[in-house]
């Protein structure tokens, strides 16, 4: 299998629970900016979830379903500080496996910890984000986790904006990743609505090819 894995056809019912709650946005006309400068037809905040049960419990199932799929062997799950926290927590407790999370940077007092929790070295352990862009950041916290002796597996999303640098990222950190859902699916979804017509949903599909420049 590719490092970029598939769901199946419950990517868009995914989709459909993150635009029902309002955790993804989509205003092509009014464009968001991101930390980075880019401009974007799309906000995704899945924090926005946490605050509907159902909803919660249905991503929540979903996220422990690829995990015992698609990753039986790992035997440690780390959430990704702060957005992947909750939805770790709440994968390894419905699968009773031992849980860590890691900070952006070691803890700048006490023990000064930068993975937070009971692990030991060898574990296989699969990382549990909320989003994908270009995989840095999260590469980054598997990269913490090997130095600290883990054996990462994979990771899993809830989204994945499916740029193709993210692709290149994680082929070349050797970590798959499967997503419950992604900016293609969103879009198809869209469009069967009827959210937005032919032209907008081109212009919607433009910006994932060339984000950086997208809009500019």
């Amino acid at each position: 299998m590719g490092y970029i894995r598939h769901m199946n056809a419950n990517e868009k019912i995914v989709a459909e629970k993150l635009l029902q709650v309002g955790a993804v946005k989509l205003q092509p006309e009014q464009p968001f900016t991101w930390a980075s400068g880019w401009k974007s037809p799309i906000y995704c905040d899945n924090r926005t979830v946490l605050g509907f049960p159902y909803v919660r419990d249905f991503i929540k199932s979903e996220l422990c379903n690829v995990l015992f799929e698609q990753f039986g062997d790992a035997a440690l799950l780390a959430g990704v500080a702060t957005a992947g926290i909750a939805w770790g927590a709440m994968a390894a407790d419905q699968l009773k496996l031992p849980y860590v999370y890691v900070r952006p940077k070691p803890k700048e007092h006490g023990l000064g910890n930068q993975i937070e929790g009971y692990y030991q070295q060898g574990q296989p352990v699969v990382v549990v984000e909320d989003l994908v862009s270009t995989g840095k950041s999260s590469l980054e916290v598997v990269q913490v986790l090997r130095n600290a002796g883990l054996e990462v597996v994979g990771m899993v999303s809830i989204f994945n904006y499916g740029f193709d640098v993210a692709k290149q990222n994680f082929e070349a950190a050797g970590v798959p990743l499967v997503s419950l859902t992604n900016y293609a699916a969103l879009i198809t979804l869209a469009q069967e609505k009827q959210l937005f017509n032919v032209a907008t949903a081109e212009v919607l599909l433009s910006w994932q090819n060339s984000p950086s420049t997208w809009g500019k």
